[in-house]
């Protein structure tokens, strides 16, 4: 039994560092304190069959993988979600760049179109929260989720300068819109506290 332990435990660890992953993100990601993670990986205790079943799907490999010291196709099952991985962040930042390739054909063709008008600099300005929420779907869907709380701050504070950046345009100064920055940017901080790991 002490050896299966050591087992799980040193392929944990080889999995977390193969995806690049800390002990506090893998625990993020199966609801656990960083603290059991470390545990599981000194094998002084192991992970119900359950969570190792999180663990597998988690990193694609199976149970076998876990609790054998040698590997042989899981491996190459292994080697393949990391080619997931990259292919998922490829995708991720084209998606991303579309935002900024779509302002900057709008601001080509109204500023060809338009001349003397020196609005066309705000399609960049707008284009940033769009550059954010399609990051963040995204995150939220193959990335760590937990990483969504300094999105969405950023998409928060990103929204605020292209409405203060529109009425400096048009001559008005609202800048005391940054006090609802601050209001929101308390609620995401303590937001990010409301998911406790287990114990």
């Amino acid at each position: 039994m002490e050896e299966i332990k050591s087992i799980v435990a040193k392929n944990i660890a080889e999995l977390r560092q193969i995806h690049n992953m800390t002990q506090l993100e893998l625990a993020e990601k199966l609801n656990y304190s960083d603290k059991t993670v470390s545990k599981w990986e000194r094998a002084e205790s192991s992970p119900d069959i359950s969570v190792l079943l999180e663990i597998a799907a988690l990193f694609g490999v199976t149970i076998d993988y876990l609790v054998k010291a040698e590997h042989t196709e899981e491996a190459m099952l292994s080697s393949k979600t990391e080619e997931k991985r990259y292919n998922r962040k490829v995708i991720a930042y084209i998606s991303e760049s579309v935002g900024w390739i779509i302002a900057l054909f709008a601001f080509i063709i109204t500023t060809l179109i338009l001349q003397g008008m020196a609005f066309q600099f705000l399609y960049f300005v707008y284009a940033l929260p769009v550059v954010l929420i399609v990051k963040l779907v995204f995150n939220s869907i193959w990335f760590n989720p937990r990483h969504n709380y300094y999105i969405i701050s950023l998409l928060m504070w990103s929204v605020f300068a292209a409405v203060q950046i529109t009425f400096l345009y048009f001559g008005i100064n609202v800048s005391l819109i940054y006090l609802a920055g601050v209001a929101g940017q308390i609620v995401i901080v303590l937001w990010s506290f409301i998911s406790k790991p287990k114990k």
